[in-house]
């Protein structure tokens, strides 16, 4: 290229980015086709809320923008995180729903991770979810106590899920005597192999259990032991892990651990997209819940909507990302067995 020709390209630039720049948000939107990136497969949780989102999310932004969706599924997350940290365009056409967990794993610099999670802008969560590890009916252990004394065997899905830590973790802590067998790969992997009785039970969201298997936990084919946040949950008749922390290091260390769940089915949009775009995604993606059609198909799927604000995660993300160094090293030890 020559010099001539280098000049008139780099000022077409300028004008081409001053122009974006200048346009209102309706200007910018309007007509565009919109890329919806999820970190899972086709089917999933993730997916089933990306896809219920975008259906109706499009009538609440300025210009009405089209949703298109694609699944970048692979190593936890970390590969659609990855991917579009670096190469989605920070304009305001692209957002993802990734992974609750990268954040923490980012904090742990669990390999592969090439993202900060501080420069992403967090625009929201349809969901609020809980952790619970449950025991299938017929094992010797039915309630949380039973684990000091009696051993549950349970699937992992590899390396880094919450599926594998938060056995491993609440047994590091408390002496709990829980057995994890890994090899299923997923989360679905191991809710079969609960049904073939290869394994007794699962430390898993609540909403993924009851998707799975409807009416299970009422019924008592499953018994909620224990579930992972500060706050027991009545509806289970159970203790919060909480309950069993003596010193305010096991504390620290909990509420570290268990902080993915309170980013629930976190959206981002691409570091360094204009700020009038954030807000303007913030503000309808806010207006989307509140949609009478989109709750009213929500309550068709059985998905419970509890909309977490961009600006909360944003915040949250700031304070979980200056934890204490002892309290990550201990964390670390306690996963990376």
């Amino acid at each position: 290229m020559t010099k001539k020709a280098w000049l008139a390209a780099l000022l077409l630039f300028v004008v081409n980015s001053q122009y974006a720049a200048a346009q209102t948000v309706e200007e910018f939107y309007k007509g565009r086709q919109m890329r919806a990136i999820v970190s899972t497969a086709a089917g999933g949780d993730y997916d089933t809320w990306i896809r219920l989102v975008t259906r109706h999310w499009s009538k609440h932004i300025p210009g009405a923008p089209m949703f298109v969706i694609q699944n970048m599924p692979g190593a936890g997350g970390i590969i659609a995180a990855n991917s579009f940290y670096h190469t989605a365009p920070r304009d305001g056409s692209s957002i993802a729903m990734i992974g609750r967990n990268l954040a923490y794993q980012a904090l742990m610099k669990e390999e592969g991770i090439r993202f900060d999670p501080l420069k992403f802008n967090w625009i929201g969560s349809p969901e609020v979810v809980s952790r619970v590890c449950v025991a299938m009916r017929g094992a010797k252990v039915q309630k949380a106590e039973d684990l000091f004394t009696q051993e549950l065997i349970v699937g992992g899905a590899g390396a880094g899920t919450a599926v594998s830590t938060t056995p491993r973790v609440v047994a590091a802590l408390f002496g709990m005597k829980f057995r994890v067998v890994e090899g299923y790969g997923s989360a679905t992997a191991v809710q079969l192999a609960m049904e073939r009785d290869e394994v007794q039970g699962i430390c898993q969201t609540a909403s993924s259990l009851r998707a799975w298997r409807p009416g299970w936990i009422e019924e008592g084919k499953m018994k909620v032991l224990f579930n992972m946040e500060r706050t027991p949950l009545a509806e289970f008749g159970a203790p919060s892990i909480m309950q069993f922390a003596k010193t305010a290091e096991q504390r620290q260390i909990l509420t570290l651990f268990s902080s993915s769940v309170e980013l629930g089915r976190p959206i981002v949009a691409p570091p360094e997209t204009p700020l009038q775009r954030v807000n303007a995604l913030r503000l309808s993606f806010e207006q989307t819940l509140a949609d009478n059609e989109l709750k009213s198909e929500a309550e068709r799927l059985s998905m419970d909507v509890s909309l977490v604000k961009g600006e909360d995660l944003q915040a949250f993300v700031e304070d979980l990302m200056a934890t204490p160094q002892d309290v990550l090293k201990k964390v670390q030890e306690m996963t990376r067995k």
